[in-house]
């Protein structure tokens, strides 16, 4: 994976170098059945070699034998991404809210955070299912760019809040064409609205725009039709969403139009139209 390459890799390697370097160190506690350097590095060869769950097993021995070595703080982190690695997110966040909790100020806490919301992103499902997991990524995603601005998880974690974002608006597109097709179409109307003023910037707007078209025709709303295609045509003049609204419109003998009690007309006015 991607976040393998362009992140672990220095912990990765600085952990073998510095395990390398102080091989002869010992933890002294008689309850140890290893010392640590062996464990630790155990563990590594093992993650190396695509063995992800017992590495992850493997490193949370360092701190079950180890708990006071600086290497036990260290394989908690170690032990998230293995689990990771493994598509084994449950165990991967608890991991990750353990590290954070226990370790608030430790130097890799942007990387866990960021970690964790890959655990979330990583399980976003197609938009016919429920998009709780979705949420939970957006949320993560969002902490990681607050709290950690200008750390190179920030960077590609705005990348993942476009496209999580873009997920949840078609979530509501795909109920509102639900709802449409069985003529229910004030709650077809409601879930359009809610990608208009939630999720403007997303590619589902022109269509949108078109089904509130579609709606308000079926529901006699004339005026509102005739508003949300003028949106629709001074925003997306080239769409093929515009295009067909204005085919539609022409078949009721109607055009575009503005008004100004509309709340579509508010709405943009509101953001520049």
């Amino acid at each position: 994976m991607a976040v393998s390459s362009f992140s672990f890799r220095l912990v990765f390697l600085a952990a073998a170098l510095a395990l390398a370097a102080c091989g002869s160190d010992k933890d002294d506690k008689p309850y140890a059945d290893a010392p640590v350097e062996t464990l630790y590095n155990d563990a590594l060869n093992e993650l190396s070699a695509g063995d992800y769950v017992p590495s992850a097993k493997s490193f949370e021995e360092v701190e079950r034998q180890h708990p006071y070595s600086v290497w036990a703080t260290k394989a908690q982190l170690m032990a998230a991404f293995a689990y990771y690695q493994a598509n084994k997110y449950e165990d991967a966040l608890v991991a990750l809210d353990r590290f954070i909790q226990l370790h608030p100020g430790n130097r890799d806490i942007a990387y866990a955070f960021y970690l964790r919301a890959l655990c979330y992103y990583e399980q976003i499902s197609d938009v016919a299912r429920d998009q709780r997991m979705t949420e939970l990524a957006l949320q993560g995603l969002r902490e990681v760019t607050t709290r950690f601005p200008e750390t190179r998880y920030a960077r590609d974690a705005t990348l993942k809040i476009d496209l999580t974002i873009d997920h949840l608006a078609g979530k509501e597109m795909e109920i509102g064409r639900y709802y449409q097709k069985r003529a229910q179409y004030v709650a077809g109307i409601n879930r359009y609205r809610t990608v208009i003023e939630k999720f403007q910037t997303t590619s589902h707007v022109p269509e949108a725009l078109h089904r509130l078209t579609e709606s308000y025709l079926a529901l006699g709303v004339q005026p509102e039709a005739q508003m949300a295609a003028a949106v629709l045509g001074h925003n997306f003049p080239g769409s093929d969403w515009y295009a067909e609204t204005y085919f539609l419109l022409e078949g009721q003998d109607l055009r575009p139009a503005r008004r100004e009690e509309s709340w579509l007309r508010r709405f943009w006015s509101s953001i520049g139209f």
